[in-house]
């Protein structure tokens, strides 16, 4: 059981259909994370935390531009000099999509760990 593995794939499944909107439960800081990076990518819109007095949901807004969104397990650990490395073994193509790293200085995405300059764990992937 992958609260993030589920939550990414909901998004892609709904995203498929043809949907606006999305909702993901359980609520956690790094689904949190992870959706603040993808929207920062442009892959999805807004979305809010809602507060159901269990876990918690996300309501997301889908722009229709994930092609495709997964977790990458086992979570490996990459310096910044190795990312071109798992780009090209996760990604369709040079600078198309993105890696999500948990690193020292929060969840980035890898063009951010490149300009930092920092290493950390590989996340999930979306292009």
């Amino acid at each position: 059981m992958d609260p993030l593995a589920n939550a990414l794939n909901n998004l892609m499944n709904n995203e498929a259909v043809g949907r606006r909107e999305c909702i993901i439960k359980p609520a956690s800081k790094i689904i949190a994370s992870t959706l603040r990076v993808m929207q920062k990518g442009g892959y999805i819109g807004e979305f809010e935390y809602i507060d159901d007095g269990r876990a918690g949901k996300f309501t997301v807004q889908l722009l229709g531009r994930i092609n495709k969104c997964g977790v990458i397990k086992p979570r490996f650990p990459v310096g910044y000099r190795d990312l071109e490395k798992f780009e090209k073994l996760y990604l369709p193509a040079k600078d198309f999509g993105l890696l999500v790293l948990t690193t020292t200085a929060g969840i980035i995405s890898q063009s951010e760990a490149k300009e930092q300059k920092i290493g950390g764990r590989l996340l999930a992937y979306a292009y």
